[in-house]
């Protein structure tokens, strides 16, 4: 290196160390002590600053909150709701002391020691409103107070500094026993309940000066999700959380030597009364409210905040396709009940949900005879199964995933299957042979055919063909709830639950060319502080076009000539599907046309204390009331009336998949063969017999789809024993209900 090579590199190891030094000696540990005990004082500063700055305000205002609106979709009014406040405040005194114990057992242990603020909840809360994650976070019995009773809800850094400092005044200024019985006079509880008293009076009809502790707990439990917690309306995961969080109050309780563990062993859950629906919601404002409501709670807007009032909600409802359902029901079912004289009759409940397709908006909705007589909606209930309204998306599964049978056949509208009533599923490790309606066999007959006719044997091996895995993902892309959906050959029978707008929204999806339809009640919901986006009603394509339309061809056979033809009219253009659960206890009609998608079902519901399942056979004196009677004539007249007495519109099918045909090579049925004993043509003959009593996962005897005469007319003949998929000689294919067993199959 040269002299002046050295020289240049001296230099810049001297600018080097220099710069180094600087930064040493401006980061020094004095230095920085002094930045950080300077940050405290500006932060004590800041704080001490707000504190005299924020005053405690007057109560925010309960005695003039407003009342919500409910309107149909063309701003006319359903309902107005929170006119009153339902809130009677009592004095603490009035409360029991182990009843006070529970709420702070519930929400703050610590809470007669405190000095109100939860620092590091706060603080937690604070990161995560700046996160975006909302309002989460801990808080005192006090800071939930001031909430209540002087701030908002919003879930704002601002709100949560004044809620700080206005709980740290009112501690300095108030007793304890003050904010505890401000704290349980302004919660609110769910059931329209606002205080204590109302809660005791909404959950268990006393007075609050009479709870127990083990009703207190429940009550202090409810306060951390109203909606999610309320038993009458609780989801099973809401059950078990609400119980564990009782539990984990009355633990707590002993914990803090305020009840004696023995005495907590003897305590058992206090199951709530039934709740009594607010005045103004009769009829089926009730349940179209009720809805809408759960709607909101998904979409962010809670009870609390319902509450609050000042609310503006528009509906999806057409005022006058609403009219027309009701009608509907009243005019094919209700009418023809005699619900005083008629233990059947008396059972009876009938539930609907209409879509448009094209956008999923909830255009009509029936949930009962009366939101003040039968409080839970008919309409969104998930405690009975679908039936056979499940057949079509075993095909959508068959045609989505290139399905084929055991020989080999692409599965398609023309594919041919063993019809034969019995007949053991080949290829499953869980055996399965379910009985056809009226045992009736079917020999070799066609995919189209089979879903005309509804028929058990050849949907249970499709759904094997398929697999029952790949048939469940389908379904819950259509959306289908994932409720009792096990993955065994015996869904085909639509053994899962859900709801009439569950399979609305099924339905529609095949109606929008497979294009996804979640179906959503609430056009808009506006305040003065705020507005919500609605549900996005159309999401993205879950099968093919072409799955979806070859799916709506077949369907469009099952009302022209199968066991949808109560439905069949020359007004309009319709596809659709009958189903009948396990011995008769619900009856379902899923049908669409290009522009409007209803699904109709009735239930059979004991009148008594629980509601549990019975048959509903015997309905208005008519045999059996299965798909494609009641259900069927209610959804035609409700659709004729709903489309201005027809449309023209006709389905845009593309590409409809017909499917391959192996030709049979053993001989045909005979005549002389009985329907009870008759073998498919394409069963091979070591294939034995198999009764529903050999296989396990067979289910209880089922209830059929196909109207009886009086209720529709009669299927054409089948064909003639020598052709493939011939029937049983002088016997209609979908066969005569009036000389049909109770316990005849699903269909």
């Amino acid at each position: 290196m040269g002299r002046a090579d050295a020289r240049r590199a001296q230099r810049r190891g001297a600018r080097r160390a220099a710069k180094s030094g600087g930064i040493r000696r401006l980061f020094t540990w004095k230095k920085m002590v002094g930045a950080f005990f300077g940050l405290c004082l500006l932060i004590m500063g800041a704080f001490v600053a707000l504190y005299m700055y924020v005053d405690i305000p007057k109560a925010n205002a309960l005695a003039e909150r407003q009342s919500n609106v409910y309107q149909y979709s063309d701003g006319s009014l359903l309902t107005r709701t929170g006119n009153g406040v339902n809130r009677q405040n009592v004095d603490l005194a009035e409360v029991p002391k182990d009843v006070q114990h529970t709420f702070v057992a519930a929400e703050n242990k610590s809470f007669y020691d405190d000095k109100g603020v939860d620092l590091k909840g706060t603080a937690r809360g604070l990161i995560n409103t700046l996160s975006g994650k909302g309002k989460q976070g801990g808080s005192t019995i006090t800071q939930q107070y001031v909430k209540n009773y002087y701030l908002t809800q919003d879930p704002t850094i601002s709100r949560k500094l004044k809620e700080l400092v206005i709980s740290l005044k009112i501690e300095n200024k108030k007793g304890k026993d003050y904010i505890l019985a401000g704290y349980i006079n302004t919660s609110y509880y769910g059931r329209g309940a606002s205080g204590i008293q109302a809660a005791a009076q909404a959950y268990y009809g006393v007075d609050a000066k009479d709870l127990n502790v083990s009703q207190g707990a429940y009550l202090a439990s409810v306060l951390q999700a109203p909606s999610q917690y309320d038993w009458q309306t609780a989801s099973e995961t809401g059950k078990k959380l609400v119980k564990a969080r009782w539990g984990y109050t009355l633990d707590n309780m002993v914990e803090m030597h305020w009840l004696g563990k023995a005495e907590r062993d003897k305590l058992t859950f206090p199951y709530p009364d039934k709740a009594k629906p607010a005045k103004g919601m009769e009829g089926q404002t009730g349940y179209l409210v009720e809805a809408a409501n759960k709607e909101l709670e998904k979409q962010g807007i809670t009870a609390e905040m319902r509450q609050a009032g000042g609310w503006t909600f528009t509906l999806n409802i057409d005022k006058k396709r609403q009219k027309q359902l009701e009608q509907s029901v009243d005019r094919q079912l209700e009418s023809k009940l005699d619900r005083k004289n008629n233990k059947v009759d008396a059972t009876v409940q009938a539930g609907a949900t209409s879509v448009d397709p094209k956008t999923g908006a909830v255009v009509a909705l029936y949930g009962g005879v009366d939101y003040v007589k039968h409080y839970y909606s008919n309409a969104t209930r998930r405690d009975y199964q679908p039936a056979s309204t499940f057949k079509p998306l075993v095909l959508a599964s068959a045609l989505e995933n290139g399905s084929k049978t055991q020989d080999g056949d692409l599965i398609g509208v023309n594919t041919r299957y063993d019809g034969t009533s019995k007949r053991p599923v080949v290829g499953s490790d869980t055996p399965f042979a379910p009985e056809n309606e009226d045992n009736q066999s079917y020999g070799s007959v066609t995919v189209q055919k089979a879903m005309n006719a509804s028929v058990n044997s050849v949907f249970a091996q499709m759904v094997v063909d398929v697999g029952p895995p790949a048939v469940k993902r389908t379904a819950l892309s259509l959306g289908v709830p994932d409720e009792n959906f096990p993955e065994r050959p015996a869904i085909t029978l639509g053994t899962m639950n859900a709801s009439t707008w569950d399979m609305a929204g099924a339905y529609a999806t095949l109606d929008n060319h497979g294009k996804k339809v979640t179906p959503f009640i609430v056009k808009s919901a506006k305040h003065r502080d705020r507005t919500v986006e609605p549900v996005k009603g159309i999401g993205s394509q879950v099968i093919s076009r072409k799955s979806a339309d070859t799916v709506t061809s077949v369907l469009t056979g099952v009302v022209d000539s199968g066991s949808g033809r109560a439905a069949n009219t020359s007004a309009y253009e319709a596809a659709g599907k009958t189903g009948t659960s396990e011995n008769n206890k619900s009856a379902w009609f899923a049908g669409y046309t290009p522009e409007l998608t209803t699904v109709v079902a009735l239930f059979g519901e004991s009148p008594k204390d629980g509601g549990g399942q019975v048959s509903l056979t015997g309905t208005a004196n008519s045999g059996r009331a299965n798909g494609g009677g009641f259900p069927a004539q209610i959804w035609a007249d409700y659709t004729l009336g709903a489309l201005g007495g027809g449309s023209s519109a006709r389905f845009d099918l593309e590409d409809v998949e017909r499917g391959e045909v192996t030709m049979p090579t053993t001989p045909p049925t005979t005549p002389s063969q009985s329907a009870s004993t008759e073998t498919s043509p394409s069963q091979s003959p070591d294939v034995p017999s198999q009764s529903p009593s050999q296989s396990p996962d067979v289910p209880p005897s089922q209830s059929p789809d196909v109207p009886p005469p009086s209720q529709s007319p009669d299927v054409p003949p089948s064909q003639s024993p020598g052709q493939p998929g011939g029937g049983v000689p002088g016997k209609p294919a979908d066969g005569n209900e009036n000389n049909i067993v109770n316990n005849a199959p699903a269909r």
